[in-house]
């Protein structure tokens, strides 16, 4: 028997959204994914098209729905022009509000919305790990666009509905995000720190993250702001050395900052988002019982290495 009757991820045709549709899949008895893209069924994954921008057909699918997912957002692994800046934050804007409103003209809303945000909205963090209650909210484009994003969703107009703004950690898994990426450099012997090595990465395996969605339906009791990081971060240099043990590579050639700068403009991104340090702590999962499957980042990364053999 399904556990649930069906749930929406909005904006789900992306890497973490396919790792949920697969989560859910046989828990719920559909699961439906909004997209701009067509696509055929998947057995009870269905996709819905929406521009994310207008009201429309798609509205209907949210009736009824156990809980909703909101994933939109253009990648920000990109320079950050002034047409990507606009792009970027419109990207999550837009589409947050119009859910909002499609919300508010439901019979039968969600009992639960999931605003799948970021942990970059902390300040760049080398001294102490930052929580939702004592961490400190930083500067910069990128926090710029999360402390929008989160205001567009909280200002929202849904009442009855309870809402969770995710600040989602660095996602680990085999597909696709960061990781993959990470193992090719490795691979080819420049897997050594990247600056000075010193900064932390708040990272979380994915399949935390979906459980973690899981949980949050059934804590009736938990909104506002989550921090959904694993408890036990590490330093850039710790992380790219546990990454070349577990994969067998015994030689990692650092990457400096300057070269760091070279390399984004070549290949089109920014720095900020290796140098920047995130030390991040789940503090409300913590103290709300939530128990991790990969709590450290060795068990993280020798999971996905054997998943991927």
């Amino acid at each position: 028997m399904k556990t649930y009757r069906k749930i929406v991820l909005a904006g789900g045709n992306g890497y973490l959204g396919q790792v949920l549709a697969s989560y859910y899949r046989d828990k719920a008895g559909e699961v439906v994914v909004l997209s701009r893209k067509p696509s055929t069924s998947d057995g009870n994954v269905h996709t819905v098209l929406w521009d994310g921008r207008h009201e429309g057909d798609w509205m209907a699918s949210l009736e009824g729905a156990d809980f909703l997912i909101n994933l939109c957002g253009k990648n920000v692994n990109c320079r950050y022009t002034a047409k990507n800046r606009a792009a970027i934050i419109a990207s999550r804007e837009v589409p947050t509000k119009l859910l909002g409103r499609a919300l508010a003209g439901l019979k039968e809303p969600p009992r639960l919305w999931i605003n799948v945000t970021s942990a970059t909205i902390y300040r760049h963090a080398e001294d102490r790990p930052q929580d939702e209650d004592t961490g400190e909210i930083g500067y910069g484009f990128s926090v710029d666009v999360c402390k929008q994003w989160e205001a567009a969703f909280f200002d929202c107009d849904c009442a009855g509905v309870r809402r969770v703004a995710l600040r989602l950690g660095i996602v680990l898994g085999r597909r696709d995000g960061v990781f993959p990426r990470l193992l090719n450099l490795v691979r080819l012997g420049m897997g050594g720190k990247q600056g000075t090595g010193t900064q932390y990465i708040s990272w979380i395996h994915e399949q935390d993250a979906a459980q973690i969605t899981e949980w949050l339906i059934n804590r009736p009791d938990i909104a506002g702001i989550l921090n959904a990081t694993a408890p036990m971060p590490v330093m850039n240099r710790d992380f790219m050395n546990e990454l070349r043990r577990s994969a067998g590579v015994k030689i990692g050639l650092p990457a400096p900052a300057w070269l760091l700068a070279i390399g984004a403009r070549l290949i089109g991104t920014e720095t900020e988002l290796i140098l920047k340090s995130r030390w991040v702590l789940p503090a409300r999962l913590q103290e709300g019982g939530y128990r991790f499957q990969y709590p450290a980042v060795a068990a993280a990364i020798h999971d996905i290495l054997s998943i991927r053999r």
